[in-house]
């Protein structure tokens, strides 16, 4: 549609142009005739014939003089003479008006032209003119079928872009959207490679991602639907060992006692368990509550005082290091379950007669929470797996204490919903330290 209208607008333009040219020369022609006719006392075919023929440059097809009233006193084809010229060229020039008609037919481009006589004021005739030129046509002709040609070319040419640009578009989409129907079926290997450099090669990059964030999702959705399987069906199957025992044995009062505290035992171990991972999934699902600004201190002290019987239980030491405390933004519940949850692993995996230490440090924009311990240590090839789901050091030592694998993933997830970073680091047999940095919300008060 575009190139249909740049040929029409070219084609109009340059017709214009060669009118305008043509009008000009035409009025001219016929003016310069006027005003030596104009100069005659008689008018006569004679001695109009004779001004005429001393114009050389009155060169035209028809040349017509009229009277007044469109008598036609010369014509230099002599078809008119002495008889009434009725055209409408003519009747507006004698009326006092330059006139001038164009016309382009069959590769020639016919030109009319007529100005009054005018003699002492009033209208005396009309001179008419009538060139028919071939030579001019010719260009037009030439013109208008060079401009056709260039468009029919350059049609040609954006249809077969288009055909050859719309395959290989066609292609490259039919690759996406075979990639997205074979991950619908479930599988999340799929990559997509389209090539180029466009918004095609950006959609399939980003859809790459996507693949493979769907598949670490995956993956860690049935790791967790796996272990979440293995670590309850243990407890469960214990306590249906338990009870097959009881019912298949006659047994006396204090041995069905001790199983009947090993099941309270298993039993209690999985209503644990279960607690946490809806703890776990609470964290994940819901958003993010309305935080408040708290000191961190007295959560600290609370805390302690809570597992101080656990850690005199356990003969493990607790130590707070309090003095610079800080104001942050979370929630109180939050902020007690990070800190429960490294100190109970601290007073679980130390050693008799270990120390859990608690260190609140201040900085210019951060405060942190340390909690170290004088137990196992972690091994370092276990340093990068302790937040992940289930993952536990020591699984053996972690089902006698109860450890489900589930709290360092708690805390951090709240930590991180809470603008907070956790680090850890450890040395087998030395202890185990964690760091955890939240920014600081202090507010001033003005003194009165």
């Amino acid at each position: 549609m575009v190139l249909i209208f740049l040929n029409l607008f070219c084609t109009r333009l340059s017709q214009r142009l060669f009118y305008e040219n043509k009008e000009s020369a035409m009025i001219e022609k016929c003016q310069l005739a006027s005003d030596e006719l104009s100069t005659l006392d008689v008018w006569n075919n004679t001695t109009v014939s004779g001004i005429l023929s001393q114009l050389e440059s009155l060169r035209a097809s028809r040349l017509l003089v009229t009277d007044s009233t469109g008598l036609c006193i010369y014509d230099s084809t002599g078809d008119a003479l002495n008889r009434f010229v009725l055209l409408p060229e003519v009747l507006s020039a004698c009326q006092g008006n330059d006139v001038f008609t164009w016309r382009y037919h069959s590769g020639a481009m016919i030109s009319r032209a007529a100005t009054p006589i005018v003699d002492f004021g009033s209208v005396a005739g009309c001179v008419y003119i009538t060139e028919y030129d071939t030579a001019q046509g010719a260009v037009i002709d030439l013109l208008l079928q060079t401009i056709l040609r260039v468009t029919l070319i350059l049609e040609a040419a954006v249809i077969l872009f288009s055909l050859i640009y719309n395959r290989h578009f066609s292609r490259r989409m039919r690759a996406i959207m075979d990639s997205m129907h074979t991950i619908q079926k479930g599988n999340y290997n799929q990559k997509v490679s389209v090539g180029g450099n466009d918004e095609l090669t950006l959609l399939a990059s980003e859809f790459n991602d996507l693949t493979e964030r769907l598949q670490t999702s995956e993956e860690k959705r049935r790791r967790f639907v796996s272990d979440a399987s293995h670590e309850l069906k243990t407890p469960l199957a214990s306590i249906k060992l338990l009870t097959d025992s009881i019912l298949q044995n006659d047994m006396d009062a204090e041995t069905m006692r001790e199983f009947v505290e090993d099941i309270g035992s298993e039993a209690e171990r999985l209503n644990r368990m279960t607690a946490k991972l809806l703890s776990l999934t609470k964290v994940d699902g819901q958003p993010l509550q309305e935080s408040e600004l708290i000191r961190m201190a007295p959560t600290i002290r609370q805390v302690a005082k809570m597992l101080k019987p656990v850690a005199e239980k356990s003969g493990v030491t607790l130590e707070l290091n309090l003095d610079k405390d800080s104001t942050v933004l979370i929630t109180r519940d939050d902020l007690y379950q990070i800190v429960f949850n490294l100190m109970e692993n601290g007073i679980k995996y130390n050693r008799p007669g270990g120390t859990v230490t608690v260190t609140l440090t201040r900085g210019i924009d951060l405060a942190k929470l340390t909690v170290t311990d004088t137990g196992m240590g972690i091994p370092a090839e276990a340093l990068d797996h302790i937040f992940e789901r289930f993952y536990r050091v020591d699984k053996a030592r972690s089902r006698q204490t109860g450890g489900s694998g589930l709290g360092l993933s708690i805390v951090r997830a709240i930590v991180s919903r809470n603008r907070g970073e956790i680090q850890v680091d450890s040395q087998v047999g030395t202890g185990t330290r964690f760091h955890v940095t939240f920014p600081i919300f202090d507010t001033e008060v003005d003194d009165a």
